[in-house]
């Protein structure tokens, strides 16, 4: 849908991963954008969606959590399939029409790609027909003139109030995190079918030296067979699940790295309570 690409959009930094795989995003993430007199705390959640498995309904927990929270809440579809069958269960968690004490706007990404501009407007019909929206905003997260609109509404619609983080803190995440996410972004960029939604990543150690930042992870999956895929034949695959890993590693701390990745079977995990509080998936 490109909530994660709209919120780096926004922030100007690469904040949350992104890929084409559904259902990426399992935590609330925090991005904090400070500008000026304005401070916005924005919050990428996990997709509402009917879940499967415990990490499931952790998610789905979580994004809900997350709208009972906020002072706006983002609704982010896209052109190509402007509401799905899903889309009735995020309606019905939506603050009721008639007593909303909270903006709801939705946000249609991917416009760039209609061939025709005109076909706007029945999407438009469309999305207040599903639902009273207080702002209907087509855009493309790709383009950062429709991220910079997007925030000149925002700022329209803000309450007063007093910062809550300082000024230069974009993230309320460590950066453990940050690693974490990275390691699995690659795996789910170079990786298909189940193997993807399997794995979870844990940082075991992190050594720092004068120029090189030592870091030890380990790549968590459900079955041997996902091992052996995420090892790749004489170790190709997971040399360059690292070797991408490292180099957006690098470019974020700008220093040099040196990454050391473990493929383990954990079976079941994303139904093993204990493993899921063990891989930092909590509610």
């Amino acid at each position: 849908m490109g909530k994660s690409t709209i919120l780096n959009g926004l922030l100007g930094e690469k904040l949350a991963i992104i890929t084409k795989k559904p259902e990426t995003t399992r935590d609330n993430i925090k991005g904090i954008l400070t500008d000026g007199d304005c401070q916005i705390v924005f919050m990428d959640t996990p997709g509402i969606h009917k879940p499967h498995h415990l990490l499931g309904k952790i998610m789905v927990t979580q994004a809900q959590s997350s709208i009972l929270e906020a002072d706006i809440v983002l609704f982010v579809t896209e052109k190509k399939y402007l509401f799905r069958k899903d889309d009735e269960r995020i309606k019905n968690r939506l603050p009721h029409p008639d007593k909303k004490n909270q903006k709801v706007f939705l946000i249609i990404n991917k416009v760039d790609k209609l061939k025709d501009k005109k076909l706007l407007l029945p999407l438009m019909k469309e999305a207040y027909d599903f639902y009273p929206f207080d702002e209907v905003i087509p855009m493309s997260a790709i383009k950062q003139k429709d991220n910079d609109h997007l925030l000149g509404i925002l700022k329209k619609h803000l309450a007063e109030g007093p910062f809550y983080y300082p000024e230069d803190q974009i993230t309320d995440r460590p950066e453990e995190f940050t690693i974490k996410e990275t390691i699995r972004e690659k795996v789910l960029e170079l990786t298909y079918e189940e193997v993807p939604h399997a794995i979870a990543v844990v940082v075991d150690d992190i050594t720092e030296t004068k120029k090189t930042l030592k870091i030890c992870a380990t790549i968590f999956v459900e079955r041997t067979s996902q091992k052996s895929i995420i090892i790749g034949k004489n170790g190709a695959m997971i040399k360059q699940v690292g070797e991408l890993a490292r180099k957006d590693l690098q470019d974020h701390f700008s220093q040099h790295i040196y990454l050391d990745l473990w493929v383990k079977v954990f079976d079941n995990w994303k139904k093993d309570p204990r493993a899921l509080k063990e891989f930092g998936y909590t509610d």
